[in-house]
């Protein structure tokens, strides 16, 4: 069974025994092996929404919930990751700097994380992350420090020029995708 403050001690406590991503890793795997439990824990995805689930200066825990079709721009974290897939997939695009031009990207691979995967990305890696099915996709994010006040860069899906990370604009991508996922029910309906 899965029980969020039990799920936060635990990850508390494998990232005070190890501050890298990997024990973390192992308890976000553990949790998610029981995609139903995470369910009935978190509760069943309605929309599009970052929740936190817990937040400190070392720690950052958050429950990502990505609409059908919902696409995130190319962004950095600056800090270690790991993700977890309870529900849905998540296909993640990853990209490197330009050396002839360090403000501009080039995509270098992709992976596709399904029910049950569990995957750590590091403080360097620059990803972009679309939801590819037509359903809501619920993931754990947890973060290796404050996620809510790091200075982060997004690069600009037309051009791939970077620059800083907008936290307003990161609102609106939320916004339309429900508003978007919203239409599409009413469309579905009629």
């Amino acid at each position: 069974m899965f029980e969020r403050e039990r799920f936060v001690a635990d990850c508390r406590a494998a990232f005070a025994e190890d501050p890298t991503h990997k024990t973390v890793r192992e308890v976000l795997a553990r949790a998610i092996s029981d995609p139903t439990a995470v369910l009935k824990g978190l509760g069943e995805p309605q929309r599009a929404e970052i929740q936190k689930l817990f937040h400190s200066d070392a720690l950052t825990i958050i429950n990502v919930v990505w609409a059908p079709g919902m696409m995130v721009m190319p962004h950095n974290h600056r800090m270690w990751a790991v993700i977890g897939i309870y529900t849905g997939r998540e296909d993640n695009v990853f990209w490197r700097r330009l050396r002839r031009t360090p403000t501009k990207i080039e995509a270098v691979g992709a992976k596709a994380l399904c029910e049950m995967d569990a995957e750590p990305l590091g403080t360097d890696i620059i990803h972009s992350v679309i939801n590819p099915i037509n359903k809501l996709t619920g993931a754990i994010h947890i973060y290796g420090g404050d996620f809510f006040a790091a200075e982060r860069s997004e690069w600009d899906s037309m051009t791939l020029l970077e620059h800083r990370s907008d936290g307003e604009r990161v609102r609106r991508v939320f916004d339309e995708a429900n508003a978007r996922y919203e239409a599409s029910k009413h469309i579905g309906a009629g």
